[in-house]
């Protein structure tokens, strides 16, 4: 058999997700390159591994003895290349970082200046939201996870390094913008744009409001930050998000932060990884720069201002 190490991860890729679209996507190749590498696999060791019952594909009984094995070839390959880059150090070192959507806000100036200390090190940044970052984790795909609160019945190990608020934003001139310790129940009755569901943020405020008896309605669902704080400056809707996601539009006065009581809720970003893992010297020296220096890369000085603001702000007229 002529096996080439591409054909056995290709064939690994389509057998995890049991999808040609998704195992070509994640290995960044076309569709038609993976059905090829299948093929050309299949016709190497003389056996079918996939068999197609409608829409569905399903592993037959020799792609599933052949999935166990590529994965414990994958496991040792990627143990081999750890190796290297614990060799490399941070002198040429390989660095796999997946942050929450929401976390790239100033994420991006956390790596920018990590690469900056460490110009070497290649660096490869990927953005999600919370179901992709828990299924890099699953399948060990990134090094350093950044994320909200992780659930509890997973093997990861975790420490939280920044506090995250999330905040209660509207229109510049809604009725609600200058009033002071508004309740959530007059909260009710207003529209909301939210994240799609399994999103971190919607979960948590979902469960913050249901837990004190408040019911919100979610008008409208958006998939990122972007579009939620643009649907908000439109009129769309009122929104619940990371503070730190607010900077641009804090300053330019396009948003506001509204004094509810009992808000902002209060919760952390956490530096993440499977419990276990045997970090490279280039994760570990990024862990440690995370912990030390993400807070010097949030501008602290608006976030205090806009909580300030809402806190203050001046009531209703009479």
């Amino acid at each position: 058999m002529n096996i080439t190490l591409r054909q056995l991860k290709v064939f690994e890729r389509v057998a995890r997700r049991l999808s040609f679209t998704r195992a070509a996507e994640e290995l960044y190749l076309t569709q038609p390159a993976v059905s090829m590498q299948i093929k050309q696999f299949e016709e190497n060791i003389g056996l079918p591994l996939f068999e197609r019952l409608g829409k569905k594909i399903y592993l037959t009984r020799a792609g599933e003895e052949l999935y166990q094995l590529s994965r414990t070839i994958s496991e040792q390959l990627d143990a081999a290349e750890l190796l290297i880059e614990e060799l490399k150090g941070t002198d040429g070192g390989r660095l796999v970082v997946a942050v929450a959507s929401t976390v790239h806000y100033f994420g991006i100036r956390l790596l920018a200046e990590f690469c900056r200390r460490y110009p070497k090190v290649k660096v490869s940044f990927k953005v999600t939201n919370r179901k992709g970052l828990l299924q890099q984790l699953e399948d060990n795909e990134a090094d350093v996870v950044l994320m909200g609160q992780p659930p509890e019945d997973q093997d990861l190990q975790y420490e939280a390094f920044l506090e995250n608020p999330l905040v209660l934003i509207a229109p510049a001139g809604h009725p609600l913008a200058g009033k002071r310790g508004i309740p959530l129940s007059e909260l009710q009755d207003e529209n909301f744009i939210m994240r799609e569901q399994g999103s971190g943020t919607r979960s948590a405020a979902e469960r913050y409001f249901g837990e004190r008896g408040v019911h919100l309605t979610a008008s409208m669902e958006m998939n990122t930050n972007g579009a939620i704080k643009q649907g908000v400056e439109e009129g769309l809707g009122l929104a619940i998000v990371s503070i730190h996601t607010l900077e641009r539009e804090l300053e330019s006065g396009r948003v506001v932060v509204l004094d509810v009581e009992h808000f902002p809720i209060r919760r952390q970003w956490f530096i993440v990884h499977r419990s276990g893992k045997r970090l490279s010297a280039v994760a570990r020296e990024f862990a440690d720069f995370v912990r030390s220096e993400a807070r010097s890369f949030v501008r602290t000085e608006i976030i205090e201002a806009a909580l300030g603001k809402a806190s203050a702000a001046p009531g209703p007229e009479a």
